[in-house]
Order: structure tokens, then C-alpha cells, then sequence
């Protein structure tokens, strides 16, 4: 199923004159109307004149989320404050939250992206969605309630939290897809099991779960253990929230709405543009937006972009799963780690629940590093030489993926806090 196969199944040289026409109207748009991009440009040397094709992006400076914050609330938008009709914003744990203006064509392109997202797995306007995104200034909420009444579905705006509601409106109004986490996802598939009610009572078909990092273990887990096909949807509040990229039936990489959304993977480190194909970190510019355009915006997600057709008929480019954030990379004992890495591990051995904390400390100036993970009921026991065989094997493995050998701590099931919202996975006690 595809919402907008005109621009879904463009050709690539027609989609690249359209990104061309929108990158130059964008540029002038950041110079004429936002001071911060204006005096950036100036001081590179550049003008809008400067950028004719889309090769020359890279004549532009990158903006960061510490410019967001530096900026904030409002020096970066690029319209006036009686056009903006909505604000988002980051949960603000760091310090000052990122603030970013809607104006209505903003809602409008987000609604619509956010329609070819659900419409790529399968629902419509026959479909109930239950919403279990928390609302308010996060974008998941409201950036899937929108996406779900624009395919004409019907939704059940639950927001996070309040466990057993969420059960039991999702069976007694037949909720077919379900967004949330997929952290939380996986609670919700404990609460179901605990409810007592028959899984086969339930019309739940489809999973949309996005707002954080996740394996393809994890897919698997949350498709047996919820009855589901799990489709990754993908979204920064900085670009528009949820409706940047969707997956398709063939589960092959996520597919970026590049009509808005212009990608490029660069070097972390040196910001050279990469190869296509190859790993680095993704970096987006608006094409579209009028309240508070970005360009070359570093997202830190680490990933790879596929420009081959694929099979489900759509040209436009695909994601390939996001390794992890370049900034959420811990480097232990001088060896980059990656909490998905760890996650990947846990998910394939069956003893185990997707449920896990890594603890890094640093003791007489050599790291600690733990791993705590929940051992699934049917195999948790008091028997020590079992637990120690297990234990073993779950190092064996770490060693081999990570190249190091954290200690393990095997912990009885549900007694790690589990999360409602994006999950926390990581304590790191060094003051580095």
C-alpha cells in the first residue's frame, strides 16, 4: 500500500530536481528571515547565490543541537511568532529544552508524511490505532495521532502509562495498531500475558514503535510475544517528530521522505560527506518547513543510506538500521560500545528477557563494566551451576561481539524498572 505514489516511486532524477528547487528556496529562506543562519553564512563567505545544486550543500554549515539550545526558545525560526500555530520540545534533561515552531503548512506536511508511514504497514481508514506515544510537548503522541487521522483511521489517544487501561481499551475497542516504544511495547506484552485475557481475543496486528534504538532481536520478541508484524517509524523533534521515515512490508530499511527531509551520511568526526553506502552519522535539511527550517542538522544516529529501488515498488532512499548515536557511545577500557550492541546479544539467547542495564564505574582508574539482564521465568533458578553455565555463555558471547568480557549479573524476571516512555539502559558513575 503507498499513500503518495507520486512522490513515493519518483524517479531519482526527477526527485533530485525537486530536492534541488526546495534546498535553493530554503536557503534563501533561512538567510532573508532567521539572523543566527544569516550571520553563519556571512561569516563562511556565502550567499544564497552560492548554492545552485545540490553538490553544494556542503558549502553550508552544519547546525548542531547545541546551537538549538544556544538559540533558544525562538532565534532560529524563520517566520513570524502569529504564524506559528504549534511548539514542541525535547524533555529539556540537559539543560534547556530544543524548542521548535509549527506553522499550519508544517502540520499539514507533517500529517501527510505521517500518512504515507502508516499506510506503508498496512492500515486505513477501516483500521482502530491505540496511541500509546505520550502527548503533550514530546512529538510522538501528536505526531501519530495526526498520521492516523489523516489515513482516515480511528484513534485511541491513550498517551504512556496507566498499564491496565491501556489493556483493556485496546481489547474491548479492538485497537488493530498499536504505537508506542518499543521498550514500552514490551511491557504492554507482560501486562497483556498478566491480564489473563486470550491473546486470540485481541485484534492487534500491527506494531509501530520508534522514539528510541532497537535490534532486530527485539523485532522478533515483540512479533511473537504481541502476535504482530513490528514496523519501525522514525522521527527527531528537531526535523518534525515522527513521520521522517517509515519501514515498508519487506522490512528492508526505512524509507526516508527525502520530497523534505534531504540526507547525508558525513564522517562524526571530520564532517567529510561519505560515500554512498557507507556508515556514518545521518544529517538532515529541511526542504519544506517555514517555521523553523535546519540546515545540515547532525542527528548523531549512526547509520548507512540505500538509494537502490526497492521491492515494494518505492524509489525513495532507505535507512539502514541505526547502530546507535554517536554521542550514546560509551568507550570502556578504550573500546567503543554500543548499548544495541549488548541488546543484539541478549535478544538471541531464549533464556533471556529483553530486558537489561549496563553499569559502567571506574575503580583505581580501570573501568568496571556490568551487565544486569532478567532471566526468563521458566529457566530462573536457585540451582547455582545452571546459573553459572548461562552467565558463561552470555560473556562467551559478549567477548566475541564487543571485545570485551563485562561482568554478567543475572537478576530474577521483572526486577529491573521498566520504562513507560524511552527507555533507560545505560548508568555510566565515571566522571570523565
Amino acid at each position: 500500500m503507498i499513500w503518495n505514489e507520486t512522490i513515493e516511486c519518483m524517479d531519482r532524477r526527477d526527485m533530485h530536481k525537486l530536492q534541488e528547487i526546495r534546498l535553493k528556496n530554503t536557503v534563501e529562506r533561512v538567510y532573508h528571515n532567521c539572523e543566527p543562519y544569516r550571520k553563519r553564512m556571512q561569516e563562511a563567505g556565502i550567499t544564497p547565490d552560492d548554492v545552485k545544486t545540490l553538490d553544494d550543500i556542503t558549502k553550508l554549515p552544519f547546525t548542531s543541537k547545541k546551537d538549538l539550545r544556544d538559540y533558544y526558545p525562538f532565534d532560529l525560526l524563520s517566520t513570524p511568532m502569529s504564524e506559528i500555530v504549534r511548539l514542541h520540545a525535547s524533555s529539556g534533561t540537559t539543560g534547556k529544552p530544543i524548542v521548535v515552531g509549527y506553522t499550519r503548512k508544517d502540520l499539514n506536511i507533517w500529517n501527510e508524511v505521517g500518512a504515507r508511514c502508516f499506510t506503508a504497514y498496512g492500515l486505513g481508514k477501516n483500521d482502530i490505532i491505540q496511541v500509546s506515544y505520550g502527548y503533550g510537548l514530546f512529538t510522538g503522541g501528536l505526531g501519530a495521532h495526526g498520521a492516523a487521522e489523516t489515513i482516515g483511521g480511528a484513534v485511541i489517544p491513550m498517551s504512556s502509562g496507566n498499564t491496565e487501561k491501556q489493556i483493556m481499551l485496546m481489547h474491548d475497542f479492538g485497537a488493530v495498531g498499536l504505537a508506542c516504544t518499543p521498550s514500552y511495547a514490551l511491557f504492554l506484552a507482560d501486562a497483556l500475558k498478566d491480564s489473563g485475557i486470550p491473546r486470540e481475543e485481541f485484534k492487534l496486528r500491527v506494531g509501530i514503535f520508534g522514539a528510541e534504538p532497537w535490534t532486530e532481536q527485539m523485532r522478533l520478541e515483540l512479533q511473537e510475544k504481541l502476535g504482530i508484524k513490528a514496523y519501525d517509524i522514525y522521527g527527531l523533534t528537531e526535523i518534525i517528530g515522527p513521520g521522517v521515515g517509515h519501514e515498508c512490508e519487506c522490512q528492508n530499511g526505512t524509507h526516508l521522505c527525502e520530497d523534505h527531509f534531504l540526507p547525508e551520511i558525513i564522517d562524526p568526526e571530520t564532517g567529510e560527506v561519505l560515500p554512498e553506502g557507507s556508515m556514518g552519522e545521518l544529517v538532515f535539511t529541511t526542504i519544506t518547513k517555514e517555521g523553523m527550517p535546519l540546515i545540515r542538522f547532525r542527528t548523531r544516529d549512526l547509520t548507512s543510506l540505500n538509494y537502490e529501488k526497492c521491492s515494494c515498488g518505492r524509489t525513495s532512499v532507505r535507512m539502514g538500521r541505526i547502530l546507535g548515536r554517536s554521542d550514546d557511545m560509551l568507550i570502556i577500557r578504550g573500546v567503543n560500545v554500543f548499548p544495541s550492541q549488548v541488546e543484539s546479544v541478549i535478544c538471541e539467547i531464549p533464556e533471556l528477557e529483553p530486558h537489561y542495564m549496563l553499569i559502567v564505574d571506574r575503580v583505581n582508574s580501570l573501568d568496571i563494566f556490568e551487565v544486569q539482564v532478567e532471566v526468563k521465568e521458566s529457566f530462573y533458578s536457585d540451582e547455582i551451576n545452571r546459573m553459572l553455565q548461562l552467565k558463561k555463555k552470555i560473556q562467551h558471547r559478549l567477548q566475541g561481539v564487543l571485545g570485551l568480557n563485562p561482568d554478567v549479573k543475572l537478576v530474577e524476571p521483572r526486577s529491573l524498572e521498566r520504562s513507560q516512555g524511552k527507555a533507560k539502559r545505560v548508568i555510566d558513575k565515571r566522571k570523565l
